[in-house]
């Protein structure tokens, strides 16, 4: 059984950074895609960023562009989502998110396709 933990959210300023982790255990199958959601208050679910497995390919909302790296450590079994240059808007719960599919497919921002979550860690961005 797949699950991932998130941890490394905070409060923090406008302008700042923050590195979110995910440890994930129990991840078996040869090929998945891990994503990074965020929901703020009174909003969907969006997908943030999403990379696949080994590492190969990564995909961002255009909305984090050029201000999020999603990177993974396979001998931690770990992603990582280094947020800077944060944004007000940026303030949301993120979910660290796993699928057994292929990022590449141009799905990876679709909820449904994600069978396992973690719970969710805080990023607070005051202005």
């Amino acid at each position: 059984q797949v699950q991932l933990v998130e941890s490394g959210g905070g409060s923090v300023q406008a302008g700042g950074a923050l590195r979110l982790s995910c440890a994930a255990s129990g991840l078996t199958y040869s090929t998945y895609c891990m994503t990074w959601f965020r929901q703020a208050p009174g909003k969907e679910r969006e997908g943030v960023a999403a990379i696949s497995s080994g590492g190969g390919s990564t995909y961002y909302a255009d909305s984090v562009k050029g201000r999020f790296t999603i990177s993974q450590d396979n001998a931690k079994n770990t992603v990582y989502l280094q947020m800077n240059s944060l944004k007000p808007e940026d303030t949301a719960v993120y979910y660290c998110a796993a699928g057994r599919f292929w990022c590449g497919s141009g799905t990876w921002w679709i909820r449904s396709l994600y069978n396992t979550w973690g719970q969710g860690t805080q990023v607070t961005v005051s202005s």
